[in-house]
């Protein structure tokens, strides 16, 4: 069997704004289509308030939710408490679901507990300073190479001009 993959997407603004008020600060519906489209048919991994802020299960994924509450629980998902824990049933659950793919959702606190363990960062940078109070954590980008870049300009749906950018480590020799 394959390496499972572990992999975060993310949207951050120009000064690393990732959220505001536990939503998203802007309106981008091409990424909303991106995120589905990347994360379709894999587990996803998130903290409790990042899955508290979506409308629901996101169909043709698996919900892994990590939460501090030992009482907390949402129907449909699979409910752990450690990032450990969660990447073990990702990794099994990848593997039932037949894909190579373990993908973190967020937020920002998941996002700085894995980063260190991340082969691949699908991100979405906003072209725009955002006020937020949720912020992705700095990480040295000299470890990563860019795999893609695909430039979007704002529109009618998406509230600003936004790059897909796929990242992936570089591998120590």
């Amino acid at each position: 069997m394959t390496n499972i993959i572990l992999s975060a997407i993310v949207a951050v603004s120009e000064n690393q704004v990732i959220g505001a008020d536990n939503g998203l600060p802007w309106r981008l519906s091409n990424d909303l289509k991106w995120f589905k489209k990347t994360t379709m048919g894999k587990p996803i991994i998130m903290g409790r308030k990042t899955f508290q802020s979506l409308p629901g299960l996101l169909p043709g994924r698996t919900s892994i939710v990590i939460s501090r509450d030992p009482d907390f629980t949402a129907e449909g998902a699979i409910i752990t408490h450690s990032l450990e824990s969660a990447l073990e049933i990702g990794n099994e659950t990848a593997k039932q679901m037949k894909t190579n793919e373990v993908v973190i959702i967020g937020g920002a606190e998941i996002f700085h507990q894995c980063l260190d363990q991340l082969d691949r960062i699908y991100l979405t940078r906003v072209h725009a300073t955002i006020d937020g109070d949720t912020f992705f954590p700095d990480f040295n980008t000299s470890e990563w190479r860019e795999i893609s870049n695909e430039f979007h300009p704002k529109s009618e749906k998406d509230m600003y001009d936004h790059n897909f950018i796929v990242l992936e480590r570089e591998q120590a020799l």
